[in-house]
């Protein structure tokens, strides 16, 4: 009697399905921001590598602080990061952006000096607790947010139109608040929050955006705020279907940019400890709606990544501080920026970053066959 044996089935060779890496990276919306980014390092390492330099330096008051640009870029882009993070959430929802920001930052610092200065313009003692002042100006930046929130997602106004009413009128209403004069405060206790607190080295508002990065990315991760934003974003009628309330989370956004405004408000009044009405936070919108573009939203609302955004602002400060250290003229500062930027936020378009993916893959090597079995 005999047996036979069978030889197994081999089976067919088949292809790794492994795209090339580059060609993943261009398609993903954070690849833009940190080419800038590695592009402005790059350059700032061949023109001047002491641009990178950090060094331990004594204030004013005669307390240890670092100083170098790299810590201005972290310094300076507080504010513009932590208006990224609404001016996301708001781009997102709405699809147009919010143009008062500037004006309402001014409105927001005019408020916390009022509050801390009644009607004293010169006080040597600050007539509120410090915390006190701030909520005021939360409560007051919150409320202006609101109402371009119901023009946008109840009265179905476009958002740039409805936001230039406040963009128009805003900085006349800071001047108002505190009667066209320029308070100025002595408590040096309020200068920290703009500055740096004794006996830490480095500059508070770094600390201050980093607490509302938190906040945010906890509540994108622990709340359906990310998912309602952008449900509403790609289509609001398909939302309303599913039960969320489209002009609800509209609104809600103008709120939270609200409530960026005055953080940002306060850190830049406590910088100086006085208000200038017509030059604070001049054109810091137009910084935070490249910011969002350069993090690959899209500006005409849904998708988003909150962490492109926030991003951008770091190298939109890092522009910024680069053309300032090679002695480019304030007045011109703005066409070098513009400039540069529109060349980023074209590579950032979707259509570009697909070219540049099948551009990848048609200079990657093939992969080898791996055969199953």
């Amino acid at each position: 009697m005999t047996t036979s044996t069978k030889t197994p089935v081999q089976a067919p060779p088949q292809r790794v399905k492994t795209g090339s890496l580059l060609s993943r990276l261009t398609r993903h919306q954070i690849f833009i921001p940190i080419a800038a980014l590695l592009i402005l390092v790059v350059f700032n390492l061949i023109a001047d590598p002491s641009f990178f330099a950090i060094s331990l330096d004594h204030n004013s008051a005669g307390n240890p602080v670092l100083s170098g640009y790299l810590i201005t870029i972290l310094d300076n882009a507080s504010e513009l990061v932590i208006l990224a993070i609404g001016m996301t959430l708001v781009t997102a929802a709405s699809g147009g952006q919010d143009i008062s920001v500037g004006a309402a930052i001014a409105i927001g610092g005019s408020v916390v000096l009022r509050v801390l200065c009644g009607t004293d313009s010169r006080p040597e003692v600050l007539h509120a607790p410090i915390i006190v002042a701030f909520l005021v100006c939360c409560l007051v930046s919150m409320l202006f947010g609101a109402f371009n929130g119901v023009l946008v997602a109840y009265f179905k106004i476009q958002p740039m139109v409805a936001t230039l009413i406040l963009f128009t009128a805003g900085r006349s209403i800071a001047a108002w608040i505190n009667n066209n004069e320029l308070p100025i405060i002595s408590d040096a206790t309020f200068g920290y929050f703009g500055n740096f607190i004794p006996g830490i080295p480095i500059p508070t508002p770094v600390f201050i955006a980093i607490v509302c990065m938190l906040i945010i990315a906890a509540a994108l991760k622990f709340t359906n705020l990310g998912l309602y934003t952008q449900s509403v974003g790609i289509n609001a009628h398909s939302s309303r279907l599913n039960g969320i309330d489209p002009a609800f989370i509209k609104f809600i956004t103008y709120v939270i940019m609200g409530l960026c405004v005055a953080v940002a408000g306060f850190i830049k009044v406590s910088r100086f400890s006085t208000i200038n009405y017509s030059v604070v936070a001049k054109d810091i919108e137009m910084d935070a709606i490249l910011a969002v573009a350069l993090g690959g939203s899209a500006l005409s609302g849904g998708k988003f990544n909150m962490t492109a955004s926030i991003l951008g602002a770091y190298v939109i400060q890092f522009l910024t501080t680069t053309l300032f250290k090679f002695n480019v003229v304030s007045s011109a500062l703005p066409a070098y920026k513009a400039v540069v930027v529109i060349l980023l936020v074209v590579l950032s378009a979707p259509v570009v970053r697909e070219r540049l993916g099948i551009l990848a893959k048609r200079f990657s090597p093939a992969k080898p066959a791996k055969e199953v079995g």
